[in-house]
């Protein structure tokens, strides 16, 4: 598999990266440890060097999972991880906190539960309205000259927050929602990312898997699936959105490639310092996701998919209320 850069950073992984969450976290029951950890290997041996976790995913069992998985490959593979939340004692997830006491603390237990001596990419989960950024951005900067974190990220940060984080330390990397059915990042966001020399690494680059072209108006998903809330997901919105799908499914039969295979393949188009993080469980879904990269679109395919998506407006909101609010300062 190619390599990209991260921005100016000069953290270089492959151009696809593996998200880890549904593995534990959200997507129905988590899957068993052992086909977890095969999954996860099966990844690095087909050319993944990308890795991304959170200890919110589970809580918690979701690092110790990637942590696991990823001890052979030590110095070979690259993994990410999240800090911003606060659990209860009973490791209910609780507020944000993104404290710098609270940033230090989650360190030295995500250290321990990944295996490693130094978290190699560390992202801010979500922007605390109660905490400065510029004293995030200097807890991180802290803790990089403390040998703990090696790159600082954000997720769903909005361009003045990212500018104001990067003049304190250096943003290697923002993660936040891009695909073809969410594309408000290319308003300000993907200019101030290209300006200050940040990558950018587009989570749910499927769609939470609408894109593959699997789900329709009548699938069910699991009660613990937590699509079941998201308005994008209600029967009346997916029926609207399947003509998103239609297209993919046209363009990437043309082109010898299924409907993710094009979706991953148009977010790899757009800049050549975006690394999408798709997420699956199954081995089979990692190798044609990863087929993605190899599938090439010419100028003339770009300007096909834009102009035929230019005719689709996508329904509903992409998460619930209260989770909306936690994005996008």
């Amino acid at each position: 598999m190619r390599k990209r850069t991260l921005g100016g950073s000069g953290l270089e992984v492959s151009e696809l990266g593996l998200g880890c969450m549904g593995l534990s976290f959200a997507y129905g029951p988590a899957a068993e440890r052992k086909d977890a950890i095969a999954l996860i290997r099966a990844a690095v041996e087909r050319g993944v060097t990308f890795f991304d976790t959170a200890e919110v995913y589970g809580p918690f069992t979701n690092e110790s999972l990637v942590g696991e998985a990823l001890e052979p490959y030590k110095g070979k593979v690259v993994i990410a991880t999240k800090f911003g939340f606060e659990f209860d004692r009973d490791g209910k997830l609780g507020g944000l906190n993104s404290r710098p006491a609270h940033i230090r603390e989650v360190v030295e237990a995500s250290l321990k539960r990944l295996r490693v001596d130094a978290i190699d990419l560390l992202y801010q989960h979500r922007v605390d309205p109660d905490v400065p950024i510029e004293d995030v951005a200097g807890a991180v900067r802290e803790l990089i000259r403390a040998g703990k974190v090696k790159h600082f990220g954000l997720s769903e940060a909005g361009a003045q927050t990212i500018r104001r984080a990067h003049a304190v330390q250096r943003v290697t990397a923002l993660q936040s929602e891009y695909s073809l059915w969410w594309r408000r990042p290319e308003t300000d966001v993907l200019p101030t990312l290209e300006e200050l020399g940040i990558g950018f690494v587009p989570f749910s680059p499927l769609g939470r898997g609408f894109l593959t072209g699997k789900i329709d108006e009548n699938t069910k998903f699991d009660a613990n699936d937590f699509r079941n809330g998201v308005p994008r997901f209600s029967p009346e919105a997916r029926k609207a959105n399947q003509a998103l799908v239609d297209l993919l499914g046209t363009i990437g039969a043309r082109l010898n490639g299924t409907p993710a295979q094009l979706a991953l393949a148009w977010l790899l188009a757009q800049k050549p310092w975006i690394v999408p993080i798709p997420g699956t469980k199954r081995i089979s879904r990692l190798e044609e996701n990863l087929g993605g990269a190899a599938l090439a679109l010419s100028a003339r395919d770009l300007r096909s998919i834009e102009s035929a998506a230019a005719q689709i407006t996508v329904q509903g909101a992409r998460y619930p209320e209260h989770m909306e609010r936690m994005t996008g300062r």
